[in-house]
C-alpha cells in the first residue's frame, strides 16, 4: 500500500499521512492537490509532499478521497523552500502553504478557463481562453526584441561590469547607488542578458505602488515576456500567473511584491531585489513572518539545487540606502559590493537645507506645518512650472483630539492608542483595528467644549495647501487614498504627466518613484521618525529622509530639499544633509556591537497575547522565567511593546538575543517546547504564543 504525506493550510506542525486507494496510486504525484477527510469538516484540499510505503504507527490512517490535479501545481524545489521558511521563521508548513498559494488553488478548486489559459493584459485584465493543461504552451504575442535598450553611461557600464565580476565568486551582490543614478537601467540590461541565456528573472519590489511606473518601463522593452504578480490582482488573475509559470511558455520576467518569491519558476537565473532596505519586504501578520529579501536569496540556491542546471541563480540587491545588515554582509565579504556614486547625466544630488522649526515656532513664524522658507520655495517652484513633494509620515487630519481643559484624549476601546481624526469622513479612527466613532462635541470627562486637534496628518496638510495655494492642483498619496489599484495608479500617472502640482504623502512617496519635474521636496516633521523606541529608528529615519530627498532634481537641474526639524543639532541631520551613509553606518555599528543588536546577534521576539490583563502578566512572567532558564542572559523581558493592546488582546514579549554561531535548530526546539508546555496548561489554553525571527 502507498501512503501520501500531505500539507494542509492549517497552523499545525508537521504533515499528515493518508493512504492512497489503489485506483489513485498511479495518478497521485508530489505537488498535486488531493481531497482528504480532516477534523470536523467533511473534506478539505491538501497538497501532496511525499509518496512512500511506510505506514504510520499509533493511529488509524484515513484514505485520500480524490485527486484534483493531473499534474503538480507546486514544484519539488518549492516544497524545499517552504520547509526552509517554516523552519527558519518558526511557523508551521501549513502556514507557509496558506501564504504561498493563490486562494483558488489552496482551496482545491478545479481549474477554470481563466485560470488555465488567460493571457494577462498589460493593464492586469484577462483575455478569454479555452482550458489549457499546465504543461501545454500558451498562445501569446511575439516577444519584444531584446536589443531595444537605452545605452548605459560609462558609470553604469562600470557598475554592471563590477556586478558581473562579483558574481564570479559570490552569488549575491549589493548595488549601492545614489538616488537617480540609473540602477533600473542596469537591471534592464542584466534582465535582457538573462533572458538571452534562456533564464527567468524575478524582480522584487517592496510596494505595489512602485509596480505601475516600473512595469510600463519594462514592458516597453520586454513586451508580453513580462508578468506582474501582487495582491491587488484578483484571485483569478493571480491563479492565471501561477498556472502560466507552470506551463511550457512561462513569463520570462515576473515583477512583484514579496509573495512573488513563492511562484513556480522553472529556470530561474536572476533575482533582483530593488529598494532592498524597505521594511515592506517583511511580512508581519499572519505567519509566516518572513523577509522576502532573505527568502529570495535562499530561493536562488534552492531552485538551483533542485534543478542542477549549471550555476546557481544570481541575486542583486539594489538601493541608495542599504539596510545595515546587507551593508555589513557586503563589507565583510559575504556579498559582493558595487558602488554607483553619481547621478545619471551627472545631475547633482539635491541640496538639503535644514530649517529649525523650534525657533520659528517660538517666534510664531510657522503657518501650521510650514516654515516661511518652505512656502517661498514652493511658490517659486510652481511659478517656474515645477512640481513639489511634501512628506508627512502620518495619515489622517490630526494625530488626536484633546480636551484643552482636562487633557482627555479619545482612545480606541480595543487598542491602547489614541484615535486619529479623519476630517473628510468626519470620524475618528483606530489605525490598528479599524474602529471608528463620531467626533465628540463635548468632553465626556469635564463636559468642556474646548476640544482641540493635535498634530498634522497628510489630510490636514492637503487642506492647508489648498488654503495657501488655491490655484495649485494637489493630490494626496497615503493608505486612505490608495485603497484600490486604480487609485494609486491614477495618482502616480497624473503627477508624472504634470496634471498635479503638489503631491502630499506618507512614506509611500519616499520609495523609488521617478518624476521628471520635481524641484522641491519638503520633509515636514523629521522628528516623528526619530522619536521611536526602536534600535533601528536612526537607520530608518536616515533611509526615509534620503529616499524622499532623492525624488528632487532627477533630470537637468539640482533639486532643493527643505528638512524641517526641532532637532537640528542631531548628528543624523548632518548625515542626511551630507548624504553620509558611511558615517551613519559606522556610528550605528559601534552602538549595535556595544549593546548586542543585529547584525552581531540574531533577534527572536517571543510574543504572548491574551484577552485578560491579569492572565497576560502571569503568563508572560512564566514564559520569561522558562526562557531564561534555558537561554540564560540571552533572554530579556517580559516587556510591553509600544502598543500593548490590539484588537482587545493584551501583548507582552520576551526578546532572545542569539550569537550567530549558535545553531538555530536547537533554539527552535527549545522555543517550541516552552510554547507547547505553556499552552498545555489549562489557564493558558486560550492564549496565543508565536515567534518573530529577525523582527523589524
Amino acid at each position: 500500500m502507498l501512503f501520501a504525506d500531505v500539507v494542509l493550510p492549517v497552523p499545525l506542525p508537521g504533515m499528515f499521512t493518508y493512504s492512497l486507494p489503489d485506483d489513485l496510486c498511479q495518478q497521485v504525484k508530489a505537488g498535486c492537490r488531493v481531497i482528504v477527510p480532516f477534523g470536523n469538516r467533511k473534506t478539505t484540499a491538501a497538497l501532496v509532499a511525499r509518496i512512500h510505503e511506510t505506514p504510520p504507527e499509533g493511529f488509524e490512517v484515513k484514505s485520500v478521497v480524490s485527486i484534483v490535479d493531473a499534474e503538480p501545481v507546486v514544484l519539488p524545489w518549492q516544497l524545499a523552500l517552504w520547509q526552509w521558511v517554516a523552519d527558519y521563521y518558526m511557523c508551521s508548513l501549513g502556514e507557509v502553504y496558506k501564504a504561498a498559494l493563490p486562494a483558488p488553488i489552496k482551496k482545491g478548486k478545479k481549474p477554470v478557463a481563466a485560470a488555465y489559459g488567460a493571457a494577462t493584459k498589460p493593464d492586469g485584465g484577462n483575455t478569454a481562453a479555452a482550458p489549457l493543461h499546465p504543461s501545454q504552451p500558451l498562445a501569446t504575442e511575439a516577444p519584444a526584441p531584446l536589443f531595444a535598450l537605452d545605452p548605459l553611461s560609462p558609470a553604469q557600464q562600470q557598475a554592471k561590469a563590477a556586478i558581473l565580476a562579483a558574481w564570479q565568486t559570490k552569488p549575491v551582490c549589493l548595488l549601492h547607488g545614489v538616488t537617480s543614478s540609473g540602477k533600473t537601467e542596469i537591471y534592464v540590461h542584466l534582465i535582457a542578458e538573462a533572458i538571452a541565456r534562456g533564464e527567468q528573472v524575478l524582480y522584487l519590489l517592496p510596494e505595489i505602488v512602485l509596480t505601475s511606473q516600473l512595469t510600463d518601463r519594462l514592458r516597453a522593452v520586454f513586451g508580453q515576456r513580462l508578468g506582474v504578480y501582487h495582491s491587488k490582482f484578483t484571485d483569478v488573475q493571480r491563479t492565471d500567473v501561477w498556472r502560466r509559470q507552470l506551463s511550457a511558455a512561462p513569463y520570462d520576467v515576473i515583477v512583484g511584491v514579496r509573495s512573488s518569491v513563492f511562484l513556480p519558476f522553472q529556470r530561474l537565473g536572476l533575482v533582483i531585489v530593488d529598494e532592498e532596505h524597505e521594511n515592506s519586504f517583511k511580512q508581519q501578520d499572519p505567519a509566516p513572518r518572513y523577509h522576502a529579501r532573505n527568502v529570495a536569496i535562499v530561493l536562488a540556491t534552492t531552485h538551483h539545487a533542485a534543478h542542477a542546471h549549471g550555476t546557481a541563480a544570481k541575486v542583486l540587491l539594489g538601493t541608495a540606502t542599504p539596510s545595515l545588515e546587507s551593508y555589513y554582509n557586503a563589507r565583510m565579504g559575504k556579498y559582493g559590493l558595487v558602488a554607483l556614486t553619481e547621478r545619471y547625466g551627472q545631475v547633482l544630488l539635491p541640496q538639503v537645507e535644514v530649517i529649525d522649526t523650534k525657533e520659528l515656532q517660538r517666534k510664531r513664524l510657522m503657518d501650521g506645518a510650514f516654515s516661511p522658507r518652505l512656502l517661498d520655495a514652493m511658490r517659486d517652484a510652481l511659478l517656474g512650472g515645477q512640481q513639489v513633494i511634501l512628506f508627512q509620515n502620518r495619515r489622517g487630519f490630526a494625530r488626536q483630539v484633546e480636551c484643552h481643559v482636562c487633557g482627555w484624549v479619545p482612545h480606541c476601546p480595543h487598542c491602547d492608542v489614541a484615535l486619529t481624526l479623519h476630517k473628510r469622513v468626519n470620524r475618528m479612527t483606530c489605525h490598528y483595528c479599524g474602529f471608528t466613532t463620531d467626533i465628540p462635541s463635548r468632553c465626556p470627562n469635564c463636559e468642556g467644549d474646548d476640544l482641540r486637534q493635535i498634530g498634522f496628518g497628510t489630510e490636514r496638510i492637503e487642506d492647508d495647501i489648498h488654503r495657501l495655494f488655491p490655484d495649485a492642483r494637489i493630490a494626496r498619496m497615503d493608505l486612505d487614498t490608495t485603497r484600490s489599484r486604480a487609485a494609486y495608479e491614477t495618482i502616480i500617472h497624473d503627477f508624472a504627466e504634470g496634471r498635479t502640482d503638489i503631491l502630499v504623502g506618507t512614506q509611500m512617496v519616499t520609495k523609488g518613484l521617478d518624476f521628471e519635474r520635481v524641484s522641491v521636496v519638503g520633509i515636514l516633521a523629521a522628528d516623528t521618525m526619530l522619536n521611536q523606541p526602536d534600535f533601528r529608528a536612526w537607520e530608518h529615519a536616515f533611509q526615509m529622509m534620503t529616499q524622499v530627498a532623492g525624488r528632487a532634481g532627477r533630470r537637468s537641474r539640482q533639486g532643493l530639499v527643505l528638512l524641517q526639524t526641532k532637532s537640528a543639532s542631531l548628528p543624523l541631520i548632518a548625515q542626511v544633509v551630507d548624504n553620509d551613509f558611511d558615517g551613519m553606518y559606522t556610528q550605528q555599528m559601534l552602538e549595535r556591537r556595544q549593546f548586542a543588536f543585529p547584525p552581531f546577534v540574531r533577534l527572536i521576539m517571543v510574543y504572548v497575547k491574551h484577552r485578560n490583563a491579569t492572565t497576560i502578566d502571569i503568563l508572560s512572567r512564566d514564559a520569561a522565567m522558562r526562557l531564561q532558564q534555558l537561554f540564560g542572559t540571552r533572554a530579556f523581558g517580559p516587556d510591553e511593546p509600544p502598543v500593548g493592546r490590539i484588537q482587545s488582546l493584551y501583548i507582552r514579549r520576551v526578546v532572545i538575543k542569539l550569537e550567530l554561531t549558535l545553531p538555530l535548530a536547537k533554539a527552535r526546539e527549545l522555543l517550541h517546547r516552552v510554547r507547547d508546555e505553556l499552552l498545555a496548561q489549562r489557564q493558558y489554553a486560550s492564549a496565543t504564543i508565536y515567534f518573530d525571527v529577525d523582527p523589524l
